[in-house]
């Protein structure tokens, strides 16, 4: 296990594969301008029996799912204190910190009256109450402000080493304070995400009528929970697999098949959670009636069910492929899931379709490519991962 204090990675920025994300995303962001000149309508595939589409149920639903490897983490590293997962932390924050700006942006996008989403926590005279939409909103907004807190010192131990002016000179002021406060910070980080991850599934019990029972169920905000937090570990093992392979860095086997064990006993729950609730609730005949809501649902469980397959043993879990398999697997679970509930299992009557337009996917992929570029800028310039060392490259 390596210890190895974190550093940039330096190196060129404008490389061939930064170039290419480059040109995804100015085509993303052509997309997003029509987008904002002329409106949701003649953008987007959504109608009144599909109000959401790809930009929540990937961009934000399956999307702040994958980024709560900050959050998975820190509930290892501090809750349970097992302190050796430490030099997984910052990355991990990183990840999070990323996608849930992305994902935040993306609301934006979806929002008719984008202009006046600032006012949201600026007008609780004006808040209603009872509704999970607003909880999810100001658990968000709030929940990004507290991992860029969380990971400034990243950025404030770069400036401190740099020339005299005024970031050096804040960076001296305020990484202490930020030091001493951050046990707070992360108290508040681990309680945002378990808030608005399981709200995000009790969003889908409004849909009583018009979701199919496969995936309607009063454990949905826990299924919801449970599955975001194997998807973050997913998303820590695999970036911290990718880290190693395109930067020389050192490989954290054990920790990582640490993690893929935690993954799996997570997976365990959730399915049997998910299949004892169809049981309890007569609805597991369903999943024998041969329609494409039962081939969904078939292939949904296998992909929660592979990776448990992939990695029963030890042995398996400290396999640098196998780890990245079995975290493919199951993010590529979690995402369906979310997908399957907010879309494909989502039936507002035989009027309506929904398949995502041109420009949709378009934004999708450009969103995507600012936050790879984000990334790769940031890991370049500031200590984020663990220093370097002779390090095996993945097959």
């Amino acid at each position: 296990m390596s210890q190895s204090k974190p550093a940039p990675v330096g190196g060129p920025i404008m490389t061939r594969p930064f170039k290419v994300l480059l040109g995804i995303f100015l085509a993303g962001a052509a997309a997003m301008l029509y987008r904002f000149a002329l409106g949701l309508g003649p953008a987007t595939a959504l109608n009144d029996g599909y109000p959401w589409g790809i930009w929540i149920a990937f961009d934000v639903v399956t999307g702040t799912a994958l980024a709560c490897g900050g959050y998975a983490v820190a509930l290892l590293c501090y809750i349970f204190n097992k302190g050796k997962y430490h030099p997984l932390v910052r990355p991990a924050i990183l990840t999070s910190a990323l996608g849930y700006t992305m994902a935040a942006f993306s609301i934006v996008l979806d929002v008719g009256r984008y202009w006046r989403i600032w006012m949201i926590p600026l007008s609780p005279q004006k808040w209603n109450g009872t509704s999970i939409l607003l909880e999810v909103a100001l658990c968000v907004m709030s929940y990004m402000i507290v991992l860029y807190i969380e990971l400034s010192p990243a950025f404030m131990e770069k400036w401190k080493e740099g020339k005299e002016g005024t970031l050096k000179s804040l960076s001296e002021t305020f990484h202490p304070v930020v030091e001493k406060a951050l046990p707070f910070i992360i108290a508040l980080g681990l309680l945002l995400p378990t808030m608005h991850q399981s709200s995000l599934g009790t969003l889908t019990l409004i849909s009583r009528f018009k979701l199919h029972p496969l995936w309607f169920s009063p454990l949905a905000p826990l299924l919801f929970l449970l599955s975001c937090v194997s998807m973050g570990y997913a998303a820590v093992v695999i970036e911290s697999s990718l880290a190693t392979r395109y930067y020389n860095r050192p490989r954290e086997t054990k920790i990582l098949a640490d993690i893929s064990g935690v993954m799996l006993g997570i997976l365990g729950v959730y399915l049997v959670l998910r299949l004892a609730d169809l049981a309890v609730r007569g609805r597991l005949g369903l999943f024998f009636s041969m329609d494409r809501y039962s081939l969904y649902f078939l292939v949904e469980l296998c992909l929660f069910a592979a990776p448990i397959l992939l990695l029963r043993s030890r042995q398996a879990r400290e396999n640098p492929k196998a780890q990245f398999h079995g975290a493919m697997l199951m993010v590529l679970a979690g995402g369906l899931y979310r997908f399957n509930a907010y879309i494909v299992a989502f039936n507002p009557g035989d009027n309506w379709s929904y398949f995502p337009s041109v420009l949709e996917m378009l934004v999708t992929f450009g969103i995507i490519a600012l936050e790879i570029m984000l990334y790769l800028v940031v890991v370049k310039r500031f200590p984020i991962l663990g220093g370097a060392a002779p390090a095996p490259r993945l097959a």
